[in-house]
């Protein structure tokens, strides 16, 4: 099972430098969760750089995963998550969804460099 973060979203849609490294997991859709967060980060940024239209195109392609709502219990293990880390909110609940569910979490964040369970590609360009 596979977690993309929005990061990594953003930059596959963008085909930005690091794009190539997050398609596999993405087009890979019988093994990709999609947290609810990352739709709202998604839609957020995309309709803030292009239009309610492109954003809501993306949507539909992240939709092909099955999307993850924020339960209870994963957002218990987040905020303890978040303590351990030091990171914030929506990194927490990225990693907390992914580590509730088995998956591997693959992030271009600098936040989850040396993280257990994290695929981490740094930024280029």
């Amino acid at each position: 099972m596979n977690v993309v973060d929005s990061s990594a979203w953003l930059e596959y849609f963008a085909d930005g430098p690091n794009a190539s490294a997050f398609a596999k997991p993405i087009q890979t859709v019988a093994t990709l969760l999609v947290p609810s967060l990352s739709l709202f980060e998604v839609f957020k940024r995309v309709c803030q750089q292009r239009d309610e239209d492109e954003a809501l195109r993306a949507i539909a392609v992240m939709e092909q995963g099955k999307v993850v709502d924020l339960d209870r219990a994963t957002a218990l293990e987040a905020a303890r998550l978040s303590l351990l880390h030091r990171i914030p909110m929506a990194d927490s609940i990225m990693l907390a969804t992914a580590q509730r569910h088995g998956a591997t979490l693959w992030t271009q964040d600098s936040d989850f460099a040396g993280v257990q369970g994290v695929r981490y590609f740094a930024k280029r360009g």
